[in-house]
């Protein structure tokens, strides 16, 4: 199957989900709303990806993609929330035009929509595979807005931990679903690991430090929220005498001169230098465990999309 017409596949099938009724299209407008702009469809890519080496049937790897996009739109509308985001992919967060409790109770119905189609991929296992993956998902999230609200900075180890669980939640489940229907039960756990790490620790890269992720979110929002994201918990726990980017982050600062001086601030720390490597030595890794399952052009040609925005001389 072509990537385009793969692609176009899962965007029809996911901007049909189930309407029906206009009871039905009243339930999921704001899953809709979020996804009238696709973003990159990273994941969808991913999927087409590891196919490479599953080699699953095409009606069971759309079926998989599009419960993997499904999900990832329903918890963005969640994390918005959570967050206390403005925009998202360029436009104003579902909650701001549906309201709190409407975009809760979509994205909640989504994932509910999400297991059902699961059931009917027609594997015993399939459930199983769900539930372990999204429970994942929501410990890591969980420890994420924990750290957060607690004004608690975690280690470095700590906060891979969470992201492993967090962002490797849904990498984790379309694979997992995607070899229960292949001959190919060959270890991807550590692949999927560095790639989860990977993708997360470059968006933290890219919310304090990208042109192209301020015009769809807004200026450093990992600040304003007061997260704890890579290149911050370098600063911290890396210069524990310096309070300078702590207290900006205990004052939620909206006012950008604030966060224009704490970027440049971990700068002079070395924390965005410090995340450059660590994202240059992970993308090494990944592309050597790639080699080790015999090569796979596609999932490098994916890699290769993502890397050009850490590869900065002047960082």
């Amino acid at each position: 199957m072509a990537q385009n017409g793969f692609n176009s596949d899962i965007n029809k099938h996911k901007n049909n989900l189930d309407v029906g009724t206009d009871k039905e299209k009243v339930l999921l407008e704001p899953f809709h709303y979020i996804s009238q702009i696709p973003g990159k469809q990273i994941r969808t890519k991913l999927s087409k990806a590891f196919n490479y080496w599953l080699k699953i049937p095409d009606d069971k790897l759309l079926a998989i993609a599009e419960v993997t996009q499904m999900l990832h739109n329903a918890s963005l509308l969640i994390d918005d929330i959570e967050d206390n985001s403005v925009l998202r992919r360029g436009i104003p967060v579902a909650h701001h035009i549906y309201g709190i409790p409407h975009t809760i109770n979509t994205a909640n119905y989504v994932y509910f929509i999400a297991l059902d189609k699961v059931q009917q991929l027609g594997h015993q296992d399939a459930t199983k595979v769900f539930t372990e993956q999204l429970l994942e998902l929501h410990r890591g999230q969980g420890m994420d807005i924990y750290w957060r609200d607690a004004y608690t900075c975690p280690t470095e180890e700590e906060y891979k931990r969470m992201v492993l669980q967090k962002t490797g939640g849904l990498f984790g489940l379309a694979v997992r679903l995607m070899q229960l229907f292949s001959q190919n039960k060959s270890n991807l756990k550590p692949l999927l690991d560095s790639l989860g790490l990977y993708f997360q620790i470059r968006d933290d890269f890219a919310n304090l430090y990208s042109k192209e992720y301020e015009a769809n979110k807004s200026y450093c929002e990992d600040l304003t929220e007061g997260k704890f994201s890579f290149p911050i918990v370098h600063a911290v726990q890396q210069f524990p005498e310096d309070n300078t980017v702590m207290s900006i982050l205990r004052q939620r600062p909206t006012d950008n001169d604030v966060k224009k001086y704490c970027v440049e601030h971990m700068k002079n720390l070395g924390s965005f230098k410090y995340t450059q490597q660590v994202l240059v030595e992970l993308e090494q890794k990944l592309l050597v465990q790639i080699s080790e399952q015999g090569g796979n052009p596609m999932l490098e040609a994916v890699i290769g999309e993502l890397r050009g925005l850490y590869i900065d001389p002047d960082i």
